[in-house]
């Protein structure tokens, strides 16, 4: 969707003279109301005026992009308004403002005004481009000016699906993915087409992210690539690389070592990767990832696929503990009824219903897709068993990680037996041999092995977990919340989040509370750090550093993956020094959270919410001026 498809002329003033941020929003509103696109002009009015309580949506450089969701808006729109003079906004970096995109959008589930607020902000970035609109003469003028920005800015998977040949010859061709899908996907596609046009080279990239994979590879661009990175944390289908030359290495390195990866995909010292034998396979790009990395995405493959059970079912369970906290008064239960806190009324009873239906599938997710990353899709069924048998035994979590690895290699062992069998007896191994002593040997395995170890160790863990106060809490909260920090988005960071999220189902939301603010400091401590020290910020990290606010603010920490990346020694430490005091702050006030994603959308549901607010600023600050003693001036 383009931006001016959402703008109507009509809604759109170059010479506005508002005198106070509250009559600058309500003429901007005015505007938004001359397109049609309002069914309930104040009922919207009240949502954008909701919004901006929550944190004001002057991003800084003059720029202002209020906006409201709700179901007043019949068609999702923009308006835009230029303020010659500017007004004070309480923008983050005090500047009055001269330039406001309002965004409306319907309550429909396809998030049109997040799309639209992400490629604004990145637009508007633009020194040029915010100078051009401003000093436009006229509105078609301003329209058009957007309309080429918007041509220019085109999203990574429209760009990455024009490539041409180059000078060289040389056809290099790329796969990134990560286990969200959300920001790691899209940066290393960009690290690796600005690394591929340096080197003066030609690529395509498929991108595998949340929303499937896009810009996918052809059998034909296969067989003519010279070579073929896969830059990805997550599962790809690898088959139909077989004989091609193919490095192997994590989504990071497509965002901080893409150039030494095209150098080595010129270079022809790359390996030839074998689909059939994944043992020759493993040895081969050993130096591309090796084992390790293997592994991990093979866990990666279970979690990015457990993720929405986890995220949809953990919000539905927790807005059903919010229903019941408003409706009842918990002091006033009995013992019985307090056990059946979540249920006791019965729109409550409703959400938590379909969320505790939607969180039993996160077990025998997690184990299917990890089978399935190692034994294809014949492991699926066995990890399916395995995870089940773990939800319902005393393993939990633990067993359902364990049994997923070892669903997938009893396929392996398998299918290597069956290879020895007569050619009828081959050909139904996957539809019969496979599937009856596949989940067998996973009955055999849980029940002897799996559920008595893993069941006393998830037992004594949860229990400890459980008894947890004082030092060794506070301590607990450190060591997650500084995890988050650590990668921002990489190993480390999802071990932790996949922690906390399978402690939301043994019920302790503390923890998860101190996980997810964690994560949420890193971008809003460098958000902040580039406002106040602008000197120790370059051009373009300084004009990027107020989009971190909104990413921070909805708990998405790989905001901050380019400023850790180009300066790791000084950011990073920095970084999980301000998550690791929030998560100990965090444990210390006793918050809690029941809901595994959702940032500032889900506080509703935090207990103890003030004091939560008051250990994600607290985290930020310090952070933030760290940053700042940490990182060196910026010499022009």
């Amino acid at each position: 969707m383009r931006i001016t498809d959402l703008l109507d002329k009509k809604s759109i003033s170059l010479d506005a003279s508002p005198k106070s941020k509250n009559e600058a929003l309500d003429q901007i509103i005015e505007l938004m109301a001359e397109s049609g696109k309002l069914s309930d002009i104040e009922a919207y009015k009240k949502q954008v005026y909701a919004r901006e309580e929550e944190s004001t949506t002057g991003i800084g450089e003059g720029i202002a992009i209020p906006h409201g969701k709700c179901s007043a808006v019949s068609k999702p729109g923009l308006a835009a308004m230029v303020v010659k003079d500017g007004v004070d906004f309480d923008s983050l970096d005090g500047e009055p403002v001269t330039l406001m995109f309002l965004i409306a959008a319907p309550d429909t589930k396809d998030n049109v005004h997040l799309d639209v607020l992400s490629k604004l902000s990145v637009m508007l970035m633009d020194e040029d481009f915010t100078k051009a609109l401003r000093n436009a003469k006229t509105v078609d003028e301003f329209v058009e000016i957007i309309d080429k920005a918007d041509d220019e800015k085109a999203g990574i998977d429209e760009r990455l699906a024009k490539s041409d040949d180059t000078s060289n010859g040389m056809k290099i061709l790329a796969v990134t993915s990560c286990p969200t899908g959300i920001a790691h996907t899209y940066m290393a596609a960009e690290g690796l087409e600005k690394a591929a046009e340096k080197a003066g080279v030609s690529i395509k990239i498929e991108t595998r992210g949340s929303a499937g994979a896009k810009n996918m590879l052809s059998a034909k661009e296969i067989e003519e690539a010279d070579c073929i990175i896969i830059a990805a944390d997550a599962q790809v289908p690898m088959e139909r690389f077989d004989g091609k030359k193919v490095i192997e290495a994590q989504v990071s390195d497509g965002i901080n070592k893409a150039d030494r990866l095209i150098e080595q995909a010129i270079s022809g010292n790359v390996p030839v990767y074998k689909a059939e034998n994944a043992e020759n396979s493993s040895t081969e790009v050993k130096n591309s990832g090796g084992v390790g990395h293997k592994i991990y995405t093979q866990l990666m493959n279970g979690v990015s696929h457990m993720l929405p059970f986890v995220v949809g079912g953990g919000i539905l369970i927790a807005i059903a503990f919010l229903i019941d906290g408003l409706s009842v008064d918990i002091n006033t239960l009995s013992e019985a009824e307090r056990s059946n806190f979540g249920t006791i009324t019965e729109a409550a009873a409703f959400f938590k219903g379909i969320g505790d239906t939607a969180f039993a599938f996160m077990l025998p997710v997690l184990a299917g897709f990890i089978a399935m990353a190692i034994g294809d899709r014949p492991a699926l069924a066995l990890g399916f068993v395995g995870g089940m048998i773990a939800k319902n035994g005393t393993s939990g979590f633990l067993g359902a990680l364990v049994i997923g690895f070892v669903a997938g290699y009893i396929i392996l062992g398998l299918r290597k037996i069956c290879e020895k069998l007569p050619d009828a007896l081959e050909k139904i191994a996957p539809v019969l041999i496979y599937p009856l002593v596949g989940i067998l040997l996973i009955g055999v395995a849980m029940e002897f092995v799996v559920e008595p170890v893993m069941g006393a160790i998830n037992t004594a863990l949860n229990n400890g977990l459980a008894g947890m106060s004082g030092t060794s809490k506070i301590l607990l909260g450190i060591i997650v919340a500084a995890m988050m920090a650590i990668d921002m988005g990489g190993p480390f960071n999802k071990a932790a989040y996949v922690f906390g999220t399978a402690q939301i189902a043994a019920g302790n939301y503390d923890i998860m509370a101190a996980v997810m603010i964690g994560g949420m400091v890193p971008p809003c401590a460098i958000a902040l750090a580039t406002i106040l020290f602008k000197n120790k910020f370059t051009k373009e990290e300084r004009q990027s550093g107020p989009t971190n606010f909104i990413m921070g603010l909805a708990f998405i920490t790989e905001g901050a993956i380019p400023y850790a990346a180009a300066d790791p020694l000084r950011v990073i430490p920095a970084c999980m020094i301000g998550s690791g005091l929030a998560g100990a702050l965090s444990m210390a006030f006793n918050c809690t959270l029941m809901a595994p994603h959702g940032g500032i959308f889900v506080f509703p549901v935090v207990g103890n919410p003030w004091f939560y607010l008051i250990a994600l600023v607290a985290g930020t600050i310090v952070s933030a001026l760290l940053l700042g003693a940490f990182k060196k001036k910026i010499v022009k």
